[in-house]
């Protein structure tokens, strides 16, 4: 193999994180290790006390905790924040385009690469992409004021998909047809 042949059998590159994602990495490090010392100093405590652990009235870790809390907890440890706030926002859609937009346009995915962070929308019709197209800039403003900034650094728009393509005795082969003009 060439130098710039890269290996098939090697794993792809996965992006290093940084800048704010690295914060929140450090961060949840540093809350586990300050939780880790607390639990262990009331380990400690108890112990000399002459018993093992016991329920008090103050909280531990022991105690239940409300759903909504468990998944806010799970949703922090595992830094899903920003994806789980994009899929609200696709939840919230036409709060956040308005009704007409949210009609003809629908977001189909979102691409949480540090590097790309691009949430696809598709129209039904040519005018609407365009029509999105000219209102882009606008609402990745709103949606990084929603979400926190650079959630979403670009919006893709696609246009309608336009009948299934039929190859027949009228059809020169190898064309594509009218293309996107359905709509």
């Amino acid at each position: 193999m060439t130098e710039n042949t890269p290996d098939p059998g090697a794993a792809p590159k996965v992006p290093e994180p940084s800048g704010v994602d690295l914060a929140r990495v450090a961060l949840r490090a540093a809350k586990e290790q300050a939780r880790a010392r607390g639990d262990a100093a009331q380990q400690k405590k108890q112990a000399r006390r002459g018993g093992g652990l016991r329920s008090g009235a103050r909280a531990d870790g022991r105690d239940p905790m409300a759903l909504g809390a468990a998944i806010n907890r799970l949703l922090t440890e595992r830094g899903w924040e920003s994806p789980a706030a994009v899929g609200g926002v696709m939840g919230r859609w036409p709060e956040i385009v308005g009704e007409d937009l949210a009609k003809h346009c629908v977001p189909l995915r979102y691409d949480d690469d540090p590097a790309e962070r691009v949430l696809t929308v598709q129209c039904d019709s040519t005018a609407w992409a365009t029509q999105l197209r000219l209102l882009a800039p606008e609402l990745v403003k709103r949606l990084n004021q929603d979400l926190g900034h650079g959630a979403v650094r670009l919006i893709k728009v696609q246009g309608p998909g336009g009948p299934p393509r039929r190859f027949g005795p009228l059809r020169a082969p190898g064309s594509k047809g009218p293309g996107d003009t359905y709509g």
